[in-house]
């Protein structure tokens, strides 16, 4: 075990490799984590990651492992987080105050964090949504970042309620997500697909914001894309539109945030105001992974799914026979590039056409979505229950075997298939 003395406004950074457990503990003092507060004794477990534990006033920290990096640093960026934060809140408290006074419930802050890949926009997305909670709100978290899956498994577009602090081991609260399955790990596999579930993300919670006005005040905070050139930048510029962003927070790039606030400056937010472009530094303390990292992560995520954030839960394994799973896909067909085309012609393809899938074996280890979709033309429009992982298929006895998070019947007929493979032995 070893203690850690930091002086106000430092922070403890942490990284643990894969497979690694580290706890920190709060000896005296004060100190959070992605902006949630450690109780006194409290022994909080890192995993897998990086972290950061900073004090305003002051703490003595104790960690028992051995974590791969261990240092206090100084030159931490969270007063300018904090301020960010206090803007957001102040909006939060002028929608409460106009709600009495009208028919409609008055919508608080939409705040988009926007920046290239490893610049922090996870990390400050957990430390707004705990702020906003610490201080009385209850906002709703929307991660657009396909490719990361803090919500729920990899590949989807998902939002939550966040009503108490996020926890550091469990993650994000999953007890009534919004989840639309999308199936790939990058928007360019299909980007109209991409674009119509964000509309999609964006008209549920429009509606249950309109029918609520504790749900409207609390405003969102939205998780978006590490790629942001091209097509990445196009793709942004629609979700900021689609879930009309009031606040747009620019982590890092000075390119990216001159480009944004002339592109979008002037144009109005669901608060019925300019939106508002703001520039954050990155914190000292990210860590830039390689591509291989971002593949285990997703696995992990995937992983953590059915077996749960610690090991602790048994997903149940079923084999069932081939022609009982109604397979389906969204788009995925092929479409000859633009140059193979002849001069002003645009290729036929549907990219949100619904077609039938027949099992075969390159379905092993595939993730598949249940859906809610009460009949295969609602597949498109529809949100997912949850997920299957296919681990084998016998061809000759014509059967699958997948892994359910429980056991009993799917709560859905339909399944849809993308090309999300995840390993889990």
């Amino acid at each position: 075990m070893t203690e850690y003395k930091l002086s106000k406004l430092t922070e403890l950074r942490l990284e643990v490799a894969k497979g690694k457990e580290v706890f920190v503990s709060l000896h005296s003092g004060s100190a959070e984590i992605f902006g949630a507060e450690l109780s006194l004794g409290q022994r909080a477990r890192l995993s897998g990651g990086a972290a950061a534990v900073f004090t305003w006033e002051g703490a003595t920290l104790e960690v028992e492992g051995e974590p791969d990096v261990a240092y206090v640093a100084e030159d931490t960026p969270m007063v300018a987080y904090v301020n960010a934060h206090h803007v957001i809140d102040n909006l939060r408290s002028e929608a409460r105050a106009r709600a009495p006074a009208s028919d409609a419930p008055a919508q608080g802050p939409r705040v988009v964090v926007a920046g290239p890949a490893d610049a922090g926009k996870s990390t400050l997305c957990r430390m707004l949504l705990n702020w906003a909670v610490r201080a009385g709100g209850q906002p709703t978290y929307v991660d657009l970042d396909v490719g990361q899956g803090t919500v729920t498994a990899p590949g989807c577009l998902a939002a939550t309620p966040v009503e108490t602090p996020i926890d550091v081991e469990e993650g994000y609260p999953v007890q009534v997500p919004l989840v639309f399955y999308y199936g790939h790990v990058t928007p360019s596999d299909a980007p109209e697909l991409y674009q119509y579930l964000v509309d999609r993300v964006a008209g549920v919670l429009d509606r249950r914001a309109e029918a609520s006005p504790e749900v409207a005040a609390a405003g969102m905070v939205v998780n978006t894309l590490g790629w942001v050139e091209g097509l990445g930048y196009e793709l942004l510029l629609h979700v900021v539109r689609a879930v009309k962003a009031d606040v747009l927070v620019v982590m890092e790039q000075d390119r990216l945030y001159n480009q944004l606030k002339s592109a979008l400056g002037g144009e109005e937010g669901s608060m019925g105001r300019p939106l508002q472009v703001v520039k954050l530094p990155k914190s000292g303390g990210i860590v830039a992974r390689s591509p291989q990292a971002r593949k285990d992560a997703r696995v992990a995520r995937a992983r953590e799914y059915f077996y749960g954030p610690t090991g602790a839960l048994q997903p149940h394994a079923q084999t069932v026979a081939a022609e009982q799973l109604r397979l389906f896909r969204i788009g995925g067909g092929f479409r000859a590039p633009s140059s193979a085309l002849p001069l002003g012609a645009s290729s036929k393809a549907d990219p949100l056409k619904v077609s039938p899938v027949a099992v075969g074996p390159e379905l092993t280890h595939s993730l598949l979505a249940v859906s809610h979709a009460a009949a295969p033309d609602q597949l498109l429009a529809s949100n997912v229950a949850g997920f299957v992982l296919v681990t084998g298929v016998d061809a000759a006895r014509g059967t699958v075997t997948y892994l359910a998070p429980c056991g009993g019947p799917l709560p859905g007929r339909y399944l849809l298939v993308g090309s999300l493979k995840a390993f889990l032995d």
